[in-house]
């Protein structure tokens, strides 16, 4: 919790700072009124005292109550403040920090927990700095000026208020060791509740197709009920601090006047009788003032677990270092050239490479294409240019340079890449295509160049607005085939001098990735395109073909050396293409 209110920025701090003074002097004119009760006492009590005297001291008793009110409207006001502030600077750099992150990283916390962590936990810190900023400060320092004012008028009081400050004291460390632990279950359940609430919603039309409606109930629900028995736990055991506190501030009432009458009966003469009864009245009053600083600062300890519990889960991003960083070379000796040199990589606890050598070099505007069977590497192998990871071991060039030697800015404007999955954005067509920073001017020309190589034109010009039509978030308002071209829109409009498509035209009908491939090949001719298909009619015209099997390459060459060298790669041509085909295709070639 102390590391995360280290960051909190000089506004927010200069903020808390005034809150904590007008809390101090909060204090000050609450614990004046009893001194005034004493002097109210003393003149009701002696004879002969003028109701102007006892008005005077009425009058000041109510400019205290007063001046005290408005310093806590005007705390509370800042406290709320600060609290929104600080939030607001945590998220964002909590934002920030899992933007800077990689896929080990993101893997290791997980997407629910992370929104969770933004979310819920920044809300419960939020929820303890707004009171804390007022109570933490007021409670210890009340009971402290207060316990120095009773100090000295009577022992007897004085120990009777200490034996309920340390049962009280008891109860509350007895319950928060109990139930701090159960906080962190608490806040892991809440990430699986929200990991099976975004799995559900997100895989809404599956649950429907299958009916599994109750199977998917019964998994919310089985998580809920298990928080709900963790919080009723929790709350249980916090029901019991009220009575005890109700307990202990009506018991020491009863307790100082009962010691406090005996005290008064036991003086002999008036004046001293007096004396006492007022000072009784005064311990009262400041002895009720304790146990009010303990009941204040038993709301924070309500909050406080649940609060720590989420500052060490943030804490714990904000700590994680990615294991991707940036190089500081924007320049490169080649241009458009992409090479792998005896690369192999192993996924982050792993117990095999999901690579082992693997080796090729693309010149200036070839094509490579990559094809194997599900699992065999290839969307693994392209992950590594753009480094989603870096190599275990071997090197990754782009332009003749270590990917590792890049900044991210200079390697990304490199690169267009198109990822197996199409992931669009809500905003318009126009903010899609444009998404980020690429080399090439933002103009209505490359816009619609763009559009037409990609063959998104067809559809987007049928659009009333055109460019400008709105498109949901992860572009729910189009279909597949239609968000698959609108992606590779968006990595053609970036001016790259490599084009990565990571199975990127399986969406595409032929007809569609005929006229794709037929543009790129026209249009892109100095542009190296590396193309992970599964379709041999994609591919079959690539420069060159990489066959992985098992994250090894088993075979390579063009689309004839292979079908003549390479088994795997003759059988998926023999599932896809029929025998004219084949034919046909080499004749071409050889032509």
């Amino acid at each position: 919790m102390l590391n995360l209110l280290r960051r909190m920025r000089r506004r927010e701090l200069f903020t808390a700072v005034l809150c904590a003074l007008l809390v101090l002097g909060q204090i000050y004119f609450d614990l004046s009124l009893p001194d005034y009760m004493t002097d109210l006492t003393t003149l009701i009590k002696t004879p002969g005292s003028l109701p102007a005297d006892i008005a005077a001291v009425g009058g000041r008793m109510l400019l205290c109550a007063l001046a005290s009110a408005v310093l806590a409207i005007t705390a509370g006001f800042l406290a709320a403040r600060t609290a929104a502030g600080f939030s607001f600077s945590v998220r964002e750099d909590l934002f920030h920090h899992v933007m800077e992150l990689g896929n080990a990283e993101l893997q290791e916390f997980s997407v629910p927990s992370l929104i969770t962590r933004t979310t819920n936990d920044i809300t419960q810190i939020q929820m303890v700095i707004a009171m804390g900023l007022q109570m933490v400060i007021k409670a210890p320092v009340m009971a402290v000026w207060a316990v120095a004012k009773i100090l000295g008028k009577s022992w007897e009081l004085s120990a009777v208020t200490a034996a309920v400050v340390v049962v009280l004291c008891v109860t509350i460390l007895c319950v928060l060791r109990v139930c701090l632990p159960r906080f962190r279950i608490v806040q892991k359940l809440t990430d699986q509740i929200n990991r099976v609430a975004r799995e559900n919603l997100t895989g809404i039309n599956v649950v429907h197709a299958f009916n599994a409606e109750d199977y998917q109930n019964e998994k919310f629900d089985g998580f809920s009920r298990d928080m709900m028995n963790t919080q009723m736990k929790n709350q249980k055991l916090f029901s019991l601090i009220q009575p005890v506190l109700s307990l202990g501030m009506n018991g020491l009432s009863l307790a100082v006047y009962w010691v406090g009458a005996a005290l008064v009966q036991r003086t002999a003469d008036a004046a001293g009788r007096l004396a006492m009864f007022t000072n009784v009245v005064v311990f009262s009053t400041y002895a009720t003032y304790v146990v009010m600083s303990f009941m204040m600062l038993v709301m924070i300890f309500m909050l406080a677990p649940a609060a720590q519990v989420s500052a060490e889960r943030i804490g714990r991003v904000l700590q994680a270092q990615p294991a991707v960083t940036p190089g500081d070379k924007q320049d490169a000796p080649e241009a458009g050239t992409l090479e792998f040199r005896d690369v192999s990589f192993r996924y982050p606890g792993a117990q095999e490479d999901a690579l082992s050598h693997i080796s090729f070099r693309v010149e200036k505007g070839q094509t490579l294409a990559i094809i194997g069977a599900t699992g065999s590497g290839k969307s693994t192998l392209i992950g590594l240019i753009p480094r989603f990871y870096d190599a275990t071991s071997g090197q990754v060039l782009v332009d003749g340079r270590d990917v590792r030697e890049f900044t991210f800015d200079a390697l990304y404007d490199r690169l267009g890449y198109v990822t197996q999955k199409a992931v669009l954005f809500s905003g318009t067509v126009q903010s899609n295509v444009f998404f980020g920073s690429g080399s090439a001017p933002e103009t209505d020309e490359n816009l619609q160049k763009a559009l037409d190589l990609s063959q998104a034109a067809e559809f987007v010009n049928s659009y009333p607005e055109g460019a400008q039509h709105r498109i949901a978030q992860l572009g729910r308002n189009v279909s597949g085939g239609q968000k698959q071209r609108l992606a590779i829109a968006r990595a053609l409009a970036r001016g790259a001098e490599i084009l990565i498509f990571d199975d990127s035209f399986s969406a595409l009908d032929y007809r569609t990735d005929a006229k794709l491939r037929a543009g790129l090949s026209s249009q892109m001719a100095g542009v190296t395109k590396v193309i992970v298909a599964q379709r041999i009619s994609t591919i079959r015209h690539a420069d060159e073909i990489l066959v992985l099997e098992r994250g090894e390459i088993a075979g390579r060459g063009t689309h004839d050396q292979l079908l003549r060298s390479c088994s795997i790669y003759r059988e998926i041509a023999s599932s896809q293409l029929s025998q004219q085909e084949q034919q046909e295709g080499g004749a071409a070639h050889e032509a």
